[in-house]
């Protein structure tokens, strides 16, 4: 494991919480001797305590392990604020409303970052009656394909998996759509603003 819980992050948590570092080694069963040198990087907690540790600080074991206790800072779950997170080994697609720290496969996920379609990932639109016809000039091949279409409004979010020698194309429903995305497995997220 090369990311470990420091002490830093422990002694900073810890005084968050307005605790010290007995009301700690009691909560854990563990001597204050113990969480001094934890919080001082001479000792670390052994694994078997990462759990209870990332409970009495009020935080998951992710959060623990990544130094960051996170906050959501979208309050009023406006959907165009969500992240979109894609798992490399499985291809999972999950969709966050705000910040979070998200696992799949043993791997802590970054929230794509989007860029403006290019060349080769140009986003196609036409309107059919009351939906979005989106599609993409792409090659759907195993190695190389689009994995998802989206759209998004403050709302929620349409999203359209798509495979492998499939056609990248799908359609949404028009209503309020601000902003559609096509993922490409090689290249990532692009979007097109509406």
């Amino acid at each position: 494991m090369d990311r470990y819980v420091t002490g830093d992050v422990i002694r900073r948590l810890r005084e968050s919480k307005k605790m010290t570092q007995d009301e700690l080694a009691e909560k854990l069963y563990v001597s204050s001797k113990a969480v001094s040198k934890w919080e001082t990087g001479n000792g670390y907690p052994d694994i078997s305590l990462l759990e209870p540790l990332a409970k009495a600080l009020d935080i998951s074991v992710i959060e623990l392990l990544s130094g960051n206790h996170i906050q959501n800072q979208n309050k009023t779950a406006n959907m165009a604020k969500g992240k979109l997170y894609v798992c490399p080994v499985c291809g999972n697609v999950i969709q966050a409303t705000g910040e979070a720290v998200i696992s799949c496969c043993g791997i802590t996920l970054p929230p794509l970052e989007s860029e403006e379609a290019d060349e080769d990932h140009q986003i196609h639109v036409e309107i059919v009656e009351d939906e979005y016809y989106v599609s993409i000039c792409h090659p759907m091949t195993k190695n190389h394909f689009i994995s998802f279409l989206s759209a998004t409004s403050d709302m929620g979010t349409q999203l359209v998996k798509l495979y492998p020698e499939g056609s990248a194309e799908a359609r949404f429903k028009i209503n309020r759509v601000k902003t559609l995305y096509a993922y490409c497995n090689r290249h990532g997220l692009f979007r097109l603003k509406l």
